[in-house]
């Protein structure tokens, strides 16, 4: 049988506490004079991403995105469909369009005296309409407020 012989000196713990002060004190002279020798240069380091650091950045920037649009998907239904029961009966008459009739004209014939602009927003808003085309047979309200001028 073979002996193996190894022999290695064990430094002194005041030895061994000695030297890795001396490799601190060296791997700190060494950083600094790197980091001054970047700064008096006016380079700044790059910005590295991992894939895992792009993905939780585009996630971050589209938050807010996706907050705004989900506030006006759950808040925007509200403003389509009203629980209202809409306008009292006496607060409106009806009549009937003729031919050749648009808003513009009804508004003029029913209040002379009021500014046709004014009194046709209000047919508008009192029929729900969408545009302010009507057409020839069509029952349309006309507030109240502007009496009967036909």
């Amino acid at each position: 049988m073979t002996a193996i012989d190894f022999t290695t000196s064990v430094p002194s713990p005041s030895r061994a506490a000695r030297v890795a002060a001396q490799r601190v004190n060296s791997s700190a002279r060494q950083f600094a004079a790197g980091a001054a020798a970047q700064a008096s240069s006016g380079r700044s380091t790059r910005l590295r991403l991992t894939l895992r650091g792009r993905r939780v950045l585009a996630v971050l920037a589209a938050l807010p995105a996706v907050i705004a649009l989900s506030a006006a998907v759950i808040g925007g239904g509200a403003a389509l469909a009203s629980r209202d029961a809409g306008a009292p009966a006496g607060s409106f008459s009806t009549m009937t369009v003729a031919a050749g009739d648009s808003l513009w004209s009804i508004a003029e014939e029913v209040a002379p005296e009021h500014d046709p602009r004014d009194v046709v927003d209000e047919i508008v808003r009192l029929n729900a309409l969408d545009t302010v085309v009507v057409q020839a047979g069509q029952s349309i309200a006309i507030p109240a407020a502007y009496g009967d001028g036909r």
